[in-house]
């Protein structure tokens, strides 16, 4: 899950200019941007890609509420920014990564459900699909609307959790070929383990729905 290849074929550009193109290509023209930036054993630029929109994410929620900055390096205005500091290093460094891989592995078996059909002789089998890199590579691209989603206003979260989940249908149908009610189900876990729990927009609807 975690190998990156000296010389991928294809795959997405690397560097600062590479993030934002990708960001702004997934945003508007994501079935081209899946076709052609998803390349086989390229995950370097994918967790990149995941870990900087981690990383703004939560600068964006420190910076809407100073609040739930955690007090690592004590209290005070010094010590506040240098804990926000500390945090995003940790979210970018060590929980970017784990939760990309955690919802990349909850997606790679409900594909594998999901792909399950009877063959000609009788037997269950599954069909042709992608690999895990570029599900892992889907899931972090996927998640590209998170990056303005910092604040916590619960219809911004929402919203950007719908988009997310669009984003992830139709990766998911172009590079595992499954059809679309199948690819619905497929979704679905790395949706709401992702979307849902990682970046709190199910926390952000209930937040609505009680409100």
């Amino acid at each position: 899950m975690t190998t990156w290849i000296e010389n991928p074929t294809g795959g997405r550009a690397r560097g600062p200019r590479g993030l934002a193109r990708a960001w702004s290509e997934v945003l508007r023209r994501p079935g081209r941007f899946f076709r052609n930036g998803v390349s086989p054993g390229d995950q370097a630029p994918g967790l990149t890609f995941a870990m900087a929109v981690a990383v703004a994410f939560t600068a964006g929620w420190f910076l809407a509420d100073p609040a739930v900055i955690p007090a690592i390096a004590g209290t005070g205005a010094l010590s506040t920014g240098a804990s926000a500091a500390v945090a995003l290093v940790l979210v970018g460094v060590l929980a970017a990564p784990v939760g990309l891989h955690l919802t990349a592995v909850a997606g790679v078996i409900a594909v594998i459900v999901a792909s399950l059909r009877r063959t000609e002789t009788g037997s269950i089998g599954t069909a042709d699909r992608g690999g895990v890199s570029e599900t892992v590579q889907v899931v972090a691209y996927a998640s590209a609307p998170f990056a303005i989603a910092g604040p916590p206003i619960p219809a911004l979260r929402i919203a950007c959790a719908i988009y997310a989940t669009g984003l992830l249908v139709i990766g998911f149908r172009r590079i595992h070929d499954l059809s679309w009610p199948r690819t619905v189900i497929a979704i679905l876990p790395p949706a709401v383990i992702g979307f849902g729990f990682g970046y709190r927009s199910l926390f952000a609807f209930r937040a609505l729905v009680g409100g």
